[in-house]
């Protein structure tokens, strides 16, 4: 009996031990352990040990050591190498998050959804995870917003780690594309650019700079200016004030040793004529952050000159959020901080170069940053921004919300406290362009037009595709909403360096998804600020934002914003019409549908695709010109169709003109 019980003791033994051998065969891979900026995250960067704002993860109360934080929209493709055993993890919506978030979980194995944990909210605990990987090539992460928007979608991976024997699993990316430019270079002789219509009230101080490219010196002119202004022949910039309301046809004309070149602008007087094509310029959030300061806002306004932004259209030097004091004088005015010296003499200085200076604070108490806001200040502190000589107010929701919360939360206490300050402004004496930015909440793009002149449609944008496509794309229902002096906002362009502070790095759209950018907010009839540091913009930046005939579909007069006429199979056509009775059409390779499986470049190759429009997809017929924007080429058909390949994330930017 004592043999036998020491034969099944060691037989026991033995498959314990043969047991340890096969498990000690494998190796274990933590997702932490890899290069988590390669994860296509929406907002912000993914983080390692650490939620998506730096700090312990912790999922329903519980803390955990190790995993990734990241923010949804999120994705991570790895190569498995049909050698790994399974992947395993918790997941879960972090603290950290607000009571909006909610988020959904996808593990793919070679395009199957294997694992969904389904609708996840804050407070919710984790959920565990394990997938097999016997046989897989590739597997895939998967955050979703749970199709209510990524607000506060803060999600984490949890002890996530992948068993394998072989070859190491790594990160599969698509090969980033060099950065080419399509826009042709300018030549010397004189051309007019920027918008053919702009507009003031009676009796205000007007500026305006005429936009001209060409060698310098030029002169300019200027024929039948209205009475009260005056043009500079040498810089271009009109100014003075007009009392007479009316339309004003001003021949334009600028000359060099190369030649001339002319143009009719119109010049609008009357009340409620701000803004009658899309404000472009620079704002200061996307790079700088709080970090802003005079220098670095005099240093921007001044590479806008000199890089010749200026000649193209751009006007506005836009100050965000980090330049008030932390306590408003005795009377109860707002002040500067120590970044900053002198208000005035800033905004004298912008003027002076023909640009136009932009401010921003909130109608709560504090700003998003927690610096002081107006409320109870709203007259006040519009009678300062008049005396500073401010030309635009960002006005942001922030901390409103607290006050909002005692409210009926009615629809007029949305409206309430952008009519306090609509009110303010219209009672100065300079005209001051008021934006909205409350982030789309009540449907702001049906009622925005009553108390500004253009307003935030969504969340704040990163440079990143899943943040830039899901904003700019799903404008697609408010296009009725937008026209002259009333403009739809989906944030700031986020092209050049960027870093929302003193850290700034080259933004992480590809070159690709950069002309989709723009492309798609010149459609969009959106404001134009570029959020990147002007003082880095390298030629290809360059190049994106002095195309004439791309900003001249942003800026065109209809003031119409596109519509999407065709989303299929990844690919998305865009139309706006023009006042000269053309068409400019964006045709899109998004690469994306509602199969989460088609939201990963599987094979890690920049794609190509055909997309072709017809004249009966247009509702149109006869002959039309066709010209390609970014190129500034004409292209020649015979058909009443146009077919072209279009790069993955990718656009091809053309317009169709009538021949007569």
């Amino acid at each position: 009996m004592k043999r036998k019980i020491n034969f099944l003791f060691l037989f026991g033994l033995m498959c314990i031990i043969s047991s340890a051998q096969t498990t000690s065969n494998f190796s274990q891979l933590w997702l932490n352990d890899l290069d988590v900026s390669k994860i296509e995250t929406s907002w912000g960067f993914s983080k390692a040990n650490k939620s998506i704002n730096g700090n312990i993860l912790s999922v329903g109360g519980q803390s955990y050591n190790k995993g990734i934080g990241t923010h949804a929209i999120s994705k991570l493709l790895l190569n498995v190498n049909k050698t790994a055993v399974d992947f395993n993890a918790l997941v879960g919506v972090d603290d950290e998050a607000n009571n909006n978030a909610s988020i959904e979980f996808y593990v793919l194995c070679d395009k199957k959804v294997v694992f969904h944990s389904g609708l996840m909210k804050k407070g919710d605990a984790a959920q565990k995870v394990h997938v097999n990987l016997s046989g897989v090539n590739k597997l895939a992460l998967l955050v979703t917003a749970g199709n209510d928007g990524n607000d506060n979608d803060h999600a984490d991976w949890l002890e996530a780690y992948i068993r394998y024997s072989g070859q190491t699993p790594s990160i599969i990316t698509t090969p980033a594309s060099k950065p080419y430019i399509l826009t042709p270079k300018t030549p010397d002789s004189p051309r007019i650019n920027g918008a053919k219509i702009t507009g003031a009230s009676p009796n205000k101080p007007f500026l305006y700079t005429i936009a001209a490219t060409g060698k310098r010196p030029m002169q300019f002119k200027a024929k039948n200016l209205p009475k009260g202004l005056s043009l500079d022949s040498e810089t271009g910039i009109i100014t003075g004030k007009v009392a007479k309301s009316g339309n004003y046809e001003v021949k334009i004309t600028a000359q060099n040793s190369f030649g001339k070149a002319q143009r009719t602008m119109t010049i609008v007087i009357g009340e409620n004529k701000l803004a009658l094509t899309p404000p472009m310029g620079w704002n200061s959030w996307n790079c700088w952050g709080l970090s802003v300061s005079q220098d670095k806002v005099k240093a921007s306004a001044d590479a806008m000159v000199s890089s010749g932004l200026i000649n193209h259209g751009w006007t506005y030097i836009n100050i965000d959020d980090g330049w008030e004091a932390s306590e408003r004088a005795a009377d109860g005015e707002i002040q500067i901080n120590e970044k900053f010296t002198d208000m005035r003499a800033l905004s004298d200085y912008i003027h002076s170069l023909g640009l136009k200076m932009g401010i921003y604070t909130s109608p709560g108490k504090l700003t998003c940053g927690g610096y002081l806001g107006s409320l109870h200040h709203e007259e006040q502190d519009a009678d300062t921004y008049n005396k500073w000589g401010i030309d635009y107010l960002k006005y942001d929701w922030c901390s409103y919300g607290n006050e909002f919360e005692k409210t009926d939360k009615s629809h007029h206490e949305y409206m309430k406290p952008y009519i306090t300050m609509s009110e303010a402004l219209s009672h100065q004496s300079r005209d001051i362009v008021h934006s909205l930015c409350q982030y789309g909440m009540d449907d702001v793009w049906k009622w925005g037009g009553q108390t500004g002149q253009l307003w935030r449609t969504t969340g704040d944008i990163t440079d990143t595709w899943e943040s830039m496509a899901r904003i700019g794309f799903a404008q697609y229902d408010k296009a009725q909403y937008a026209q002259p002096g009333n403009w739809n906002d989906p944030d700031m362009l986020v092209i050049g360096h960027v870093g929302w502070g003193p850290s700034l790095h080259p933004t992480r759209l590809t070159p690709d998804e950069q002309y989709t950018h723009v492309s798609l907010w010149a459609l969009l009839a959106a404001p134009l600020l570029i959020g990147g540091d002007m003082s880095q913009m390298d030629d290809f930046t360059l190049s994106l934002l002095t195309n004439d005939e791309v900003i001249a579909i942003n800026q065109d007069v209809l003031g119409k914003q596109a519509r999407r006429i065709i989303q299929k199979d990844g690919k998305e056509i865009w139309v706006k019409d023009l006042e000269d009775g053309a068409k400019a059409i964006g045709l899109f390779n998004v690469g994306e549908s509602d199969n989460v499986s088609q939201l990963f470049n599987w094979d890690g190759k920049a794609n190509k695709t055909s997309i072709e429009i017809s004249w009966k997809d247009l509702n149109i017929s006869g002959k039309y010109q066709i010209r390609d924007l970014w190129t500034q080429k004409d292209i020649k058909t015979e058909n009443a169709v146009f077919e072209t390949e279009v790069s993955y994330h990718g656009v091809v930017l053309i317009k169709i003109t009538p021949i007569k």
